[in-house]
């Protein structure tokens, strides 16, 4: 653990078990801190790639059809955004983490040349083909922008100052001088975290002061050098041109702290390498908590294909959950017309819709508490947060909005063991062990202060992931929910009721939902009509009858619910 938090590895610390309750505080971090955050980053639960490899026929029953890993380099914390080197896969992943730290210490970490194969590399490799033998697809996570304290590279210049040959690599504000007593050493840290220190960036203009703005530049040629071999290493491993025992892109961290420059470079590198290589970009927030960034500039054809786009679900949650305040129907539409503006039909296809991730709170329990999306949404900032299981209520509007996100535009993301109902805070509640059916879990009984409650039982929702299923199945069958155009055909204010139309050549659908606690009829006019089927709906009770007459569809829908119907 040295170089992240907490530095130090406690006395007596042990692997967590898997299914320990989430606030019980080991026996080494008893007494070192009055609450559980105070060690919660120095946890390990002992997830490595065998595990993933292990849980592939899981994936596969629920249908998805690509995985996307936050950062597997190797790195000291839990999150892996610190790399220590990116070249490897963490040798804790893998199986021999004692062999794999020999063949890393042998070799020229600048020098392509003399890079091994570890045995977690190998079984990652072996990760990629499998994962490609079931056609699905894998991308994997990098932030260009900072790395650990505890990087090759980092390491030698902070050892031999303005005489290291990696002087340059980093963004310095001054070097220390020997012949004074203090230390003159400054540089700069990721968003002022010195355990982060950013990469050097060369030639910008344009920056503004804050965050979420993009600026030209480039990063330090030596530095570009480094991250185009380690991108090419996991493109095309074997390097022989071709890639498809690669890996099927990146996931981009951080990406408005890198200049448009690079990206711009970057982009041409990787698609010489792999033309369908897919390249997703992080683009949050510009002022937190209120408003996100514009994430257009990095969606010109010449960056990135797609972005996280939490822009399509900061508004849906306002819409589906009723949260901060709630929002209409009309403005939703509004809301959706607004973000979607000026992208291409491919980008909008491209979107990653998600619900949730690593740095937010899971689905649920940002649906249970309705206040402003992220704002004192960890456990340690808002006592007053709900932790448990959302309630009844709420996984009815989940459920809604689980049918508003795979039939939408834009490609569905599940945030690790959303599908099994699980809950959890911010970051790092949000990074619970999945609750595996195999492993029976303790039942939730701790507060983070260590308090004590009423047992909460933990265990997979097994309607909540036969509705993931189903939902997965459904899109994958139906070319008007991944292809099709979009047209908003109700929005009914005074009946909280919403309608849109999917179409595709042939397959036509309607999707409605009733936000309001009364019963709805909808009825709606869509050209000739020779009938409906009812594809999907949230609740099973949701569709009380469904008629068609020329056209006009006729829907009754219970409160709170929705449905989605094929036009014949």
């Amino acid at each position: 653990m040295q170089g992240s938090y907490p530095g130090f590895v406690p006395e007596g610390w042990k692997i967590t078990p898997w299914h320990q309750d989430w606030y019980e505080q080991e026996d080494w971090a008893k007494g070192k801190g009055d609450h559980f955050h105070q060690l919660a980053a120095a946890r390990r639960f002992g997830g490595d790639l065998q595990g993933v490899l292990d849980k592939l026929d899981y994936l596969q029953q629920l249908g998805i059809n690509a995985i996307y890993f936050n950062p597997l380099n190797d790195s000291p914390s839990l999150h892996k955004y610190d790399a220590r080197h990116y070249r490897h896969i963490d040798r804790t992943f893998g199986p021999d983490p004692a062999g794999d730290t020999a063949i890393i210490d042998a070799e020229d970490p600048a020098d392509p040349a003399t890079w091994k194969w570890t045995a977690a590399d190998r079984l990652f490799l072996k990760l990629i083909r499998e994962v490609h033998r079931r056609d699905m697809r894998l991308i994997i996570d990098y932030s260009w922008n900072h790395t650990g304290n505890t990087f090759w590279a980092w390491k030698d210049l902070v050892k031999n100052q303005g005489k290291s040959r990696f002087r340059n690599w980093y963004d310095i504000v001054s070097f220390d001088d020997p012949e004074t007593p203090e230390n003159e050493f400054h540089f700069k840290g990721w968003l002022g975290v010195k355990t982060l220190p950013e990469l050097k960036k060369v030639n910008v203009s344009g920056k503004r002061e804050g965050h979420g703005h993009v600026f030209e530049g480039d990063l330090h040629p030596e530095v570009k050098a480094h991250a185009f071999n380690i991108t090419r290493r996991w493109l095309d491993p074997n390097g022989d041109g071709d890639p498809s025992d690669g890996i099927d892109g990146f996931r981009l961290d951080v990406a408005t702290h890198v200049p448009l420059g690079f990206w711009r470079d970057y982009r041409k590198f990787v698609r010489e390498i792999n033309p369908e290589a897919l390249l997703l970009g992080e683009a949050w927030w510009t002022q937190w908590p209120d408003e996100l960034m514009d994430p257009r500039p990095f969606l010109q054809g010449d960056i990135f294909d797609s972005v996280m786009h939490y822009q399509w679900y900061k508004p849906a949650r306002r819409l589906f959950a009723n949260a901060e305040g709630g929002l209409k129907p009309s403005g939703f539409v509004a809301e959706m017309n607004r973000v979607y503006a000026g992208y291409s039909p491919a980008q909008s296809q491209n979107m990653m819709n998600l619900v949730a991730s690593h740095d937010s709170p899971r689905f649920g329990t940002s649906f249970q508490n309705k206040h402003k999306y992220k704002y004192r949404m960890g456990a340690r900032g808002n006592k007053a947060l709900q932790l448990g299981p959302p309630d009844a209520g709420v996984v009815r509007e989940m459920r809604m909005m689980l049918l508003h996100q795979f039939s939408f535009i834009s490609a569905p993301h599940i945030w690790s063991g959303d599908e099994l109902g699980m809950w959890g805070a911010d970051d790092p509640d949000c990074r619970k062990p999945i609750i595996w059916r195999d492993v029976p879990h303790r039942p939730q009984v701790f507060t983070p202060d260590g308090k004590r409650h009423e047992p909460i039982p933990v265990k997979a929702d097994d309607a909540m992931f036969t509705f993931h299923k189903q939902l997965i199945a459904l899109r994958k069958k139906r070319p008007d929910w991944v292809r099709g155009s979009l047209k908003y055909v109700l929005a009914d204010d005074d009946a909280m009721t919403l309608a849109y139309r999917r179409e595709k050549g042939k397959h036509r659908s309607v999707v409605v939902f009733n936000f309001s606690n009364e019963p709805r009829t909808i009825q709606l006019k869509n050209g000739r009509i020779n009938g409906a089927t009812v594809l999907a709906t949230s609740y099973p009770d949701a569709v009380k009858n469904v008629a068609t007459k020329e056209s006009t569809l006729k829907i009754d829908l219970a409160p709170v619910s929705g449905a989605a119907v094929s036009l014949k």
